[in-house]
């Protein structure tokens, strides 16, 4: 990896780290739906503009069915579950969960798509629910005020990204990155727009809760697609999936740093062993030999 793609990868991983900084610290002021449509609203806005600029409108249109299925798989539903999640648990605790995609990708083709597992992608999923399950062992508590429905909500969240990730592979094969990306978010903001009438909140948010929706937007929506497909295309989609090892230290740090959130023994083992079970389910630690898929 070439030292600009490698500065692009940790640009993105701060950026999706991030995100859960800035939900915990709008979501209180806005809601859950509110933010999100907030969040996906600007994205698309920008993400438009490059569209347009790159002449790639009219694929859009021709494949607008599809996208917006990705858009309610992909953005408005795990955003909004997510988002949820970030009223009860940490940004760091949230990024870790959120780092279990890729076990859920790997689970839906196997059982969807019928895609051969190898004996370490088995012992890679295996291992990557076991992280969970020492994250949210003692937090599963479904009583008022606890935390387990949001443990719940972000597992939920990630296997949505699991069937949006498998779904936009047989479907939108050979399309632009770009156009499922801005469709997506055009899609989520549409979908999602029903609902402000009793979503958006009574009191008007302040400026700090304005300006977290607004970089969700733009730089951890906007920025950040453009950066990871911008990796897709020069390193590969195994090399961008490598993000998603950052996004929770990331998430981590910045909740750390900004919300004073506790680093915690079992958060570290916990986090760790997902990231291991990533790395074998994703083949990213692959029998010498052979290259990932």
């Amino acid at each position: 990896m070439k030292p600009r793609d490698l500065l692009d990868l940790f640009v993105l991983g701060a950026l999706w780290g991030g995100s859960f900084l800035f939900m915990r610290m709008a979501v209180p002021q806005f809601g859950p739906v509110a933010l999100i449509w907030a969040r996906v609203a600007i994205g698309a806005a920008v993400l438009l503009v490059l569209l347009h600029w790159r002449g790639h409108i009219g694929q859009l249109r021709a494949h607008m069915g599809p996208v917006a299925a990705v858009g309610v798989l992909n953005s408005a539903l795990p955003f909004v579950l997510l988002a949820y999640a970030t009223l009860s648990v940490t940004a760091g605790f949230a990024g870790i969960l959120n780092a279990t995609a890729p076990l859920w990708a790997a689970l839906v083709a196997y059982v969807w798509l019928h895609q051969r597992m190898s004996p370490p992608r088995l012992l890679g999923l295996g291992l990557g629910f076991a992280g969970v399950l020492v994250l949210a062992w003692g937090k599963l508590d479904f009583k008022p005020g606890g935390e387990g429905l949001a443990v719940v909500a972000a597992l939920v969240a990630t296997l949505l990204y699991g069937i949006a990730g498998n779904y936009t592979r047989e479907r939108l094969r050979g399309v632009p990155p770009l156009v499922v990306a801005a469709g997506s978010q055009v899609a989520a903001t549409a979908v999602l727009m029903p609902f402000l009438p009793w979503a958006w909140p009574q009191q008007m948010p302040n400026a700090s809760a304005w300006w977290a929706a607004g970089t969700l937007g733009v730089a951890c929506t906007g920025l950040a697609y453009v950066l990871y497909f911008r990796l897709i295309a020069r390193v590969g989609t195994a090399g961008a999936m490598s993000v998603t090892y950052l996004v929770p230290v990331f998430a981590i740090l910045w909740g750390w740093l900004f919300l004073g959130e506790p680093l915690t023994g079992r958060m570290l083992a916990g986090g760790l062993v997902v990231a291991l079970g990533v790395a074998l389910s994703t083949g990213l630690l692959a029998p010498r030999g052979k290259a990932p898929a």
